[in-house]
């Protein structure tokens, strides 16, 4: 798995883009009735998100998020005062985040197209890195959380969410329900009946390119569960994958949110601070040069 991959799919299918009938679709570029109607979707379903947002003090931080979708979490940390900058691996989330900023004339110092694992700003430049289902997408999670700890001062924090390997999505739903479905269909998938839904038929059509039995190994069976079939990238973690993939940080804080498991009906459910999809952690920079 290369980013050029990463970046392709996301530039193609920015986050969240066909939930509320699409930019270019539904809203014919119409920016401001478009991030309406996404904010609106994105905060009544994940309703979780302005209260983790608030257990962090923003004001006057200068703050880099990384990955930006649609720009509805840039807006809300701008919102709380964060001196805010944006970057992201695809020139159609920065246009999009460039309309949103210009369109709800919100005050900001930059937003740039570029790598996490080659951050164009200078050392110590950032108080605060946030970033929100993105870092689970970076192949090369090594060097990205490298260059994040480069670019905060000394003792600044990363706020991540990160998605969550002790979740009744990946526990039950992606290991167990989605696996056993797609093995039970793949028979079948030639018939009406099984190409009646698109994402069946996406992952049908995934399955007969590389063998069943390949596609269902569970690791290239998590890549394409998380954020649709054609998804080429993605982990999930506990917090030992946070200490062994973020070396150069401590965990100060942690926490699940968001019951989500498709297509378990269990979204809203009580549950969600043990078994949440959104692992949320909050990571202190290690000194330069501690072990």
């Amino acid at each position: 798995m290369n980013e050029a991959e990463v970046q392709s799919f996301w530039n193609a299918h920015p986050c969240g883009d066909h939930i509320v009938g699409g930019l270019h679709g539904a809203f014919a570029d119409d920016y401001a009735r478009f991030f309406t109607a996404y904010d609106a979707w994105r905060y009544g379903r994940e309703r979780h998100i302005p209260d983790c947002l608030d257990r962090v003090d923003w004001r006057d931080k200068r703050t880099l998020e990384i990955g930006l979708g649609q720009g509805a979490e840039s807006e809300q940390l701008i919102r709380r005062g964060a001196r805010w900058s944006g970057l992201d691996l695809t020139e159609e989330s920065v246009r999009r985040v460039r309309a949103r900023l210009a369109v709800r004339d919100l005050p900001h110092d930059d937003v740039k197209q570029g790598s996490a694992v080659a951050i164009p700003w200078p050392d110590n430049s950032f108080d605060i890195v946030f970033s929100h289902g993105v870092l689970h997408h970076i192949p090369d999670i090594h060097a990205a959380q490298a260059e994040i700890h480069r670019v905060l001062k000394p003792g600044g924090l990363l706020v991540a969410m990160l998605y969550a390997r002790g979740s009744l999505n990946y526990q039950v739903s992606i290991r167990l329900v989605r696996r056993a479905v797609l093995a039970a269909v793949y028979p079948l998938r030639r018939t009406r009946f099984a190409t009646r839904s698109s994402m069946l038929r996406e992952h049908l059509a995934n399955a007969e390119r590389t063998g069943l039995r390949e596609y269902l190994r569970l690791d290239t069976f998590t890549h394409r569960n998380t954020d649709g079939p054609l998804n080429p990238y993605a982990k999930v973690y506990s917090l030992a994958d946070v200490a062994r993939d973020f070396p150069a940080f401590d965990v100060a804080d942690s926490y699940q949110r968001y019951l989500h498991a498709p297509p378990l009906p269990v979204h809203g459910l009580p549950g969600e601070r043990r078994l949440g999809w959104h692992l949320w952690v909050h990571l202190r920079a290690r000194p330069a040069g501690a072990p």
